[in-house]
C-alpha cells in the first residue's frame, strides 16, 4: 500500500516537473522573443507602428492673439476660437450598427443647424467616411494575407464633416446630437481648435486696426495689425495628441504665450461721428475718396481717423490709409506756413499789403490766380491778414518774393525750423515716400528747383505733404507753438499689466515767435468769421481754421481738385484739431462748403457730446409729447439714458438685452425684441452702433448708408439668417 502511494506521487511530481519545465521553456521562448523585439530591427519597426498608431508628435499650439481696444476699453479687434469638426471613423469604440441606428437623426439635426447641406447630403458624407474606412481595413488584411508590408493611406481618420468652422457655443450644440453626444472614441467627434480674427464693431476704424491674413498664422497684413504684429501674435507653444485607453488626447510640452494687447488712443464715439460725416459729404459730393482726422490737442492722441475710398458699386469703405499716404500739393492749407515763415523772420507783418488788383500776377511768364480772378473784380491792395482769410495767391507769391527771392534757400530753411521736413514714423506701415512730407530745396539735384517753384510753392504746390503733417502743424498752432506728433497706440498690455506707456513725441516746442504765433492764430479765426470758410462758423464755439482747394497732378497736367480744411475748436481754448480731405469731388470745388462743413458736423457733434453738456443741458421741460424720441437697441443703455435724464420710464415683461422704445402719455414703454439665431433680426428704429452689434453678431456682415436711426434693412425681418452673407441699413 506504502509501496503503490510511493509510486503514484513519484509519477506526480514527474508530471508537476514537466509541467514546470515546460512553462520554464515557454517563459524563456517569450522572454527571448521579447528580447529579439526590443533589440532587433523588428523591434524598432514595432515601436514606430505603436507610436505612429498612439502618439502625434509636435503639433503647434497657436496663441490668444492680442486684442486691440478703444481708449476706454471697447473692444476693436479680438481673437476667438473656431472649431473645424471632423470624424474619427476609426475610433476604437465606434461601431457600425449603432452608427446606422444614429446616422439619419444626427443628420437632420445637421441640416437644421447648418443648412448649406440636406440631411440626405450629410447622411451621404457620414456614411461614406466609414465605407471608406471599411475599404481601408480590407486593403491592409489583402497586404497581411500576401506579406506585403506596403502602407495604405489612412483617410478616414479625419473626414471634414462640416463646411465652415463653429465657434465654441454652437461646438456645445452639436455636442448633444444623436450618436455625437457619445464619448469621442465611440463618436469619433474631432474639433479642432484655431483662432479667428473678430471686430465686434465691423468696419470701424477698420483700416487704422488693419485685418490679418485668412491663415492666423501669418499674422497681420495691414494697419496696427501688421505694425505691432510681433507684439498681438504671441509665441506658439508645442503639443502632441496620444491615444490613452482608446480617447486621443492632447499632452502640452510647451505652453503657448499669448499676444500683448493694445490700447489705442480711438475714441469709439468720435470715431462714428466723423465716419458718418464724412460719408455722408462723400456720397453728396460723389468724391473719389476721403480722409478725416481728429486729435487731441494737448495729448497728441488721435480720437478718430477715416480712410473712405469710393467702390465700382459706388458705396464707401474703408481703403488705403489716406490720411499718412496720400501724396499730393496740399493747395492752399499751406498757405499759413508761408506765413508764419514770413512773420517770424520779419518780412511781414499782417497789416502790410500787397497789390492784388484783379486777381491776376505774372511771374517768370507764368501767370499766379486768385480764385475771383475771371469776375474781373478789382480788389486793390490786400493786408497779409486778409490774404490768408480770402486765400489769395497772389498776395502769398508777393510775400515770398519779397522776403526770399534772391535767397530761397531761407525760406525753405524756415519750413525746416518749424519741422515739417522731420522724416517720421507711424502707428501705420507705409512704402516709399508715403508718410513723409517731400519739400523741395534749392540745392536739390533730384527734385529740380524751377524758376517759378518758389511762389508756388508759397501757396501749396510744387511740394507733398500728407494730411497727418498738416493736422500736426495746426495742432502744433492750436497747442501754443508745441507740435507734437500725432499718435493712435496708447498703452501695450500684458497679462492684463500696462508694461508700456507712450506719449506723444515733441517734434517741436517752438514752432516760432510768441507774437508769430498770436498773429497766426489771430488771421486763422478771421479765415472764418470772414474769410472762405463762413460757413464753417458755428452758434456754439469760435473755430480757426484754413481751407484748401489744390488741383491734382496727373499725366504731366491737372485734373480734378483736392479739397481740404483743418483747424481746431473751441479756438480760445484748443481741444481738438480736425483735418478733412476730399478728393475728385464733383461741383464747384470748394475747400470751406465741402471738407470744411465735415469738419463742422464733427466738430460740433464732438463738443456735444464730448466737451460741454451737461445732463441739465439735455433736459427739456415741457410736456412728453415734446420730448425725446428714444432709439431702439440695448435696454441697459436706453434705462441707463432716461433715468439720467430723470425721465419715466417702465420695465420690460421679462429681463432681455434688447428693447423696442416707445412712449405713451406718461411713460417711456420698453418691449422685448424677441431674438431667434437662425432668423433675421428687425434693427429698424436702431442707431448704427446697436444694428451693427446685434447683426454682425448673429453672424452676419453689414454696410451702412446714412446717419441717424434705421429706416430699413435689405433683409426682411424674420427671414432665414444665412451666416456671412451682407445686410445693408440705411439711416436717416
Amino acid at each position: 500500500m506504502q509501496e503503490q502511494k510511493r509510486r503514484d506521487k513519484k509519477g506526480v511530481l514527474g508530471r508537476y516537473g514537466l509541467i514546470v519545465a515546460l512553462l520554464m521553456f515557454l517563459a524563456v521562448a517569450i522572454i527571448f522573443k521579447a528580447a529579439q523585439i526590443v533589440f532587433t530591427t523588428e523591434g524598432k519597426k514595432w515601436r514606430e507602428v505603436g507610436v505612429k498608431e498612439t502618439v502625434i508628435k509636435d503639433r503647434v499650439i497657436l496663441p490668444k492673439r492680442g486684442n486691440i481696444y478703444t481708449h476706454d476699453g471697447k473692444l476693436l479687434a479680438t481673437t476667438e476660437p473656431l472649431y473645424s469638426i471632423y470624424m474619427d471613423f476609426w475610433a476604437g469604440g465606434m461601431e457600425k450598427d449603432t452608427l446606422d441606428k444614429y446616422v439619419g437623426d444626427l443628420s437632420v439635426a445637421l441640416s437644421k443647424k447648418f443648412p448649406d447641406r440636406s440631411a440626405a447630403q450629410y447622411k451621404s458624407v457620414i456614411m461614406n467616411g466609414w465605407m471608406m474606412r471599411e475599404k481601408e481595413e480590407r486593403e491592409i488584411r489583402e497586404n497581411q494575407a500576401r506579406g506585403s508590408d506596403k502602407k495604405v493611406a489612412i483617410r478616414s481618420r479625419y473626414v471634414k464633416i462640416l463646411r465652415r468652422d463653429i465657434s465654441y457655443v454652437e461646438l456645445k450644440e452639436i455636442r448633444t446630437y444623436p450618436f455625437w453626444n457619445q464619448r469621442s472614441n465611440r463618436s469619433g467627434l474631432i474639433a479642432e481648435e484655431r483662432n479667428a480674427r473678430k471686430k465686434p464693431f465691423g468696419n470701424l476704424a477698420t483700416r487704422t486696426v488693419g485685418n490679418v491674413y485668412k491663415d492666423l498664422e501669418k499674422g497681420g497684413a495691414s494697419g496696427l495689425e501688421l505694425k505691432y504684429d510681433s507684439l498681438l501674435s504671441g509665441v506658439p507653444g508645442v503639443k502632441f495628441r496620444q491615444k490613452i485607453q482608446g480617447k486621443w488626447m492632447d499632452v502640452v510640452e510647451k505652453p503657448a504665450e499669448e499676444g500683448w494687447d493694445i490700447v489705442t488712443t480711438i475714441d469709439a464715439d468720435i470715431q462714428d461721428i466723423a465716419e458718418r460725416s464724412l460719408r455722408d459729404k462723400l456720397v453728396e459730393t460723389e468724391a473719389e475718396s476721403g480722409t478725416a482726422i481728429i486729435m487731441e490737442v494737448q495729448s497728441g492722441e488721435i480720437k478718430g481717423i477715416v480712410n473712405l475710398d469710393r467702390l465700382t458699386s459706388g458705396d464707401y469703405a474703408e481703403g488705403n490709409p489716406n490720411a499718412f499716404s496720400y501724396m499730393n500739393e496740399p493747395g492752399s492749407t499751406f498757405k499759413t506756413v508761408t506765413a508764419m515763415v514770413a512773420l517770424d523772420d520779419g518780412v511781414v507783418t499782417p497789416t502790410d499789403s500787397f497789390y492784388v488788383g484783379n486777381g491776376l500776377f505774372q511771374y517768370n511768364k507764368r501767370w499766379v490766380r486768385d480764385h475771383y480772378w475771371r469776375r474781373g473784380q478789382n480788389r486793390g491792395f490786400l493786408t497779409v491778414a486778409e490774404g490768408i482769410a480770402i486765400s489769395s495767391n497772389v498776395v502769398m507769391s508777393k510775400i515770398v518774393l519779397k522776403g526770399y527771392e534772391n535767397n530761397p534757400a531761407k525760406y525753405v530753411e524756415g519750413i525746416d525750423r518749424i519741422g515739417l521736413r522731420k522724416q517720421l514714423k507711424w502707428d501705420v506701415p507705409l512704402n516709399g515716400i508715403e508718410g513723409t512730407s517731400s519739400i523741395r530745396f534749392p540745392d536739390d539735384k533730384t527734385n529740380y528747383w524751377s524758376r517759378t517753384t518758389l511762389p508756388w510753392m508759397s501757396f501749396g504746390y510744387e511740394t507733398k505733404i500728407p494730411p497727418i503733417y498738416m493736422l500736426m502743424f495746426y495742432n502744433g498752432i492750436a497747442n501754443g507753438g508745441n507740435m507734437i506728433k500725432p499718435f493712435i497706440a496708447k498703452q501695450f498690455v500684458k497679462d492684463g499689466k500696462v508694461t508700456r506707456e507712450m506719449e506723444a513725441e515733441v517734434i517741436n516746442p517752438k514752432m516760432c515767435k510768441e507774437t508769430t504765433l498770436q498773429q497766426i492764430q489771430e488771421m486763422l479765426v478771421g479765415v472764418v468769421e470772414e474769410g472762405t470758410a463762413k460757413v464753417v462758423g458755428s452758434d456754439y464755439f469760435p473755430i480757426a481754421g484754413k481751407t484748401g482747394t489744390a488741383q491734382i497732378a496727373s499725366g504731366g497736367g491737372y485734373g480734378g481738385y483736392y479739397v481740404s480744411f483743418c483747424g481746431y475748436f473751441p479756438a480760445d481754448k484748443p481741444m481738438y484739431t480736425i483735418f478733412v480731405g476730399l478728393r475728385k469731388p464733383k461741383g464747384v470745388p470748394s475747400g470751406g462748403g465741402m471738407a470744411g462743413m465735415v469738419f463742422k458736423n464733427i466738430a460740433e457733434q464732438t463738443y456735444v457730446r464730448k466737451v460741454q453738456l451737461t445732463v441739465e443741458d439735455c433736459k427739456i421741460d415741457s410736456t412728453l409729447q415734446k420730448e425725446p424720441v428714444i432709439k431702439h437697441g440695448n435696454w441697459k443703455q436706453n434705462q441707463k439714458l432716461l433715468t439720467l435724464l430723470n425721465y419715466p420710464v417702465s420695465k420690460p415683461d421679462e429681463a432681455t438685452d434688447w428693447v423696442k422704445m416707445t412712449q405713451d402719455s406718461l411713460v417711456y414703454q420698453p418691449q422685448t425684441l424677441t431674438l431667434n439665431r437662425s432668423l433675421i433680426p428687425d434693427v429698424r428704429g436702431m442707431g448704427a452702433r446697436d444694428a451693427v452689434y446685434l447683426l454682425e453678431k448673429m453672424g452676419l456682415r453689414t454696410n451702412l448708408t446714412g446717419a441717424g436711426k434705421v429706416v430699413s434693412q435689405s433683409f426682411t425681418p424674420g427671414q432665414k439668417l444665412v451666416r456671412g452673407t451682407t445686410i445693408t441699413i440705411t439711416l436717416q
